[in-house]
């Protein structure tokens, strides 16, 4: 008996031994490498992402046989964010840059099939140069190959929450694990993605460029619009993902998590102070937004993309809300093809999660002329308004200052079953502005007239025009559902949304619509 449980203390120093070196990850000089970029080593990250860290690890010893591989340079395990259960996978890019084996995928797809089982949301820490050539036979073309990552992430899509932060590189097909997530957090000045490396691209087209041109952080969260939030170190990283997933459900069969009510920051303005007479006249949306919502609530997504709309989480009295709303002081507020694309996939993840939206509209319309035409604007345009049809949580639009043209209907406008349209007292709705209809209507008869008689004419005909789209006229004509002091905006909408939770329609009975894309 004394010589067995020798033998079993032995065998349990042995599996402690080897489990202490796995968790260590690969050779020092990785390590080092590693810091001398600002980069955390994969298990603290994990620690900083989760309450307790890992509760649960899979696969620690994934082809623990093999020489400098530990743990197939991927952890995969289960953990907690603010009390509730999440998966996780990350890439220890001290470990072969964090190159996908064989087991590395293997392991990625059973923490997906987890967080399915489970219901739970799933974060992904990238950091990775993408597979192993010399492992591709067994890794990549199979059916539990790396293309079945991609699967299960649209698979996932809208079932449960999947939030990408990247740490260091995704290259070749590893991009598009953070492309069929619902938000990408980048780390500027390490964090990258990009399908041919700036090498390849000198190789194959002859192509100069360099990384951060190629598919660096900054450049993803401003031009091409793949990142979502762009942060200066990790530890900023990992906050912002806690503090995202704070305002979302487990998955789609729960709802959002309500919390303490906050009232809005206090301001010397009213935002009747802040709203210019002029319809015109830029004014800055972000100052509305936060006269509106709980104080400190606001949490935006894409904010250096397509600015001249904003989107972002916010809470109303404690409840998880979206905003969508235009930006007057960017362009003039007016939608672009990427405003639309920004709007359609912010609207599609609040509608996906039963996040209630408002839709703030100060909005010329669409964009026009041959350079946005031909970069398909009608077609960008009519995503932004199937995903906004198609929502089926509660919406309501408010008509801040003016919505004319299309911009009406992308904006929640009557036509598309909001639970209500609320306007301002001095919002306007229109096909167009009072300037441009008089231009377009009288455009001949103002070139007949003497030089001294046209600003008068012009001016009456303005006028006009401004009594037929007066709000007063479009509210008795029930186009919109009620008119607000811009002071009470807030408790109105808390009262609305209030009474509109309940809500529960099927849009249409089908198996699914085609896409605009």
């Amino acid at each position: 008996m004394k010589e067995t449980a020798n033998q079993q203390d032995t065998l349990a120093a042995e599996l402690e031994k080897r489990a202490a070196e796995i968790k260590k990850g690969g050779a020092p000089k990785y390590h080092e490498k590693n810091a001398a970029q600002g980069k955390l080593f994969v298990r603290e990250r994990l620690n900083l992402l989760l309450d307790d860290g890992l509760e649960v690890e899979d696969g620690l010893f994934a082809n623990c046989l093999a020489d400098g591989l530990p743990a197939d340079g991927v952890v995969t395990g289960i953990g907690k964010i603010n009390g509730r259960t999440v998966c996780v996978m990350a890439n220890d890019s001290t470990v072969k840059a964090g190159s996908w084996g064989a087991r590395t995928v293997e392991k990625i797809i059973r923490i997906q099939e987890t967080a399915e089982k489970l219901r739970c949301p799933i974060i992904y820490l990238v950091d990775s140069a993408g597979a192993r050539i010399t492992d591709q036979l067994e890794m990549f073309p199979g059916r539990r190959g790396a293309g079945r990552i991609f699967y299960n992430e649209v698979k996932l899509s809208g079932k449960v929450p999947q939030v990408c932060l990247l740490f260091g590189p995704s290259a070749a097909g590893g991009a598009y694990i953070p492309a069929f997530c619902d938000i990408v957090i980048m780390v500027e000045g390490n964090a990258s993605m990009y399908l041919g490396s700036p090498r390849m691209a000198e190789m194959v087209i002859g192509e100069k460029v360099t990384l951060e041109e190629m598919g660096g952080a900054r450049m993803h969260c401003t031009v091409s619009g793949c990142g979502d939030v762009l942060v200066k170190t990790e530890e900023e990283a990992i906050a912002y993902a806690r503090r995202y997933l704070s305002y979302f459900p487990s998955h789609y069969g729960e709802k959002p998590p309500v919390v303490e009510a906050k009232p809005p920051k206090s301001f010397d303005k009213t935002i009747e102070d802040i709203l210019p007479e002029n319809q015109n006249a830029p004014f800055n949306m972000y100052d509305l937004i936060e006269r509106i919502i709980d104080e400190g609530s606001f949490c935006e997504i894409k904010k250096l993309f397509a600015p001249e709309i904003i989107t972002g989480l916010a809470r109303l009295n404690g409840q998880p809300i979206g905003i969508i709303a235009n930006q007057p002081r960017v362009k003039g507020g007016v939608l672009f093809q990427d405003s639309a694309d920004k709007a359609a996939k912010f609207i599609t993840l609040c509608d996906a999660f039963h996040i209630p939206l408002l839709f703030l509209a100060d909005v010329p319309g669409f964009m026009i002329g041959t350079k946005v035409e031909r970069a398909g604007i009608i077609r960008h345009g009519a995503k932004m308004i199937a995903a906004m049809a198609e929502a089926t949580v509660p919406k309501i639009s408010v008509i801040v200052r003016k919505a004319y043209g299309a911009g009406l209907y992308a904006m929640a406008g009557p036509a598309f079953e909001p639970d209500c349209c609320l306007a301002l007292p001095n919002a306007q709705i229109a096909v167009m502005g009072p300037e441009a209809a008089v231009n377009a209507v009288y455009a001949n008869k103002i070139a007949e007239l003497p030089p001294e008689e046209r600003p008068a004419f012009v001016e009456q005909k303005r006028e006009e025009y401004r009594r037929d789209i007066d709000i007063y006229r479009l509210a008795s004509e029930l186009v919109v559902d009620g008119i607000v002091a811009p002071n009470d905006l807030r408790n109105e909408l808390i009262r609305r949304f209030d009474a509109y939770m309940s809500k529960y329609i099927v849009f249409s009975e089908r198996k699914h619509g085609v896409y605009p894309v």
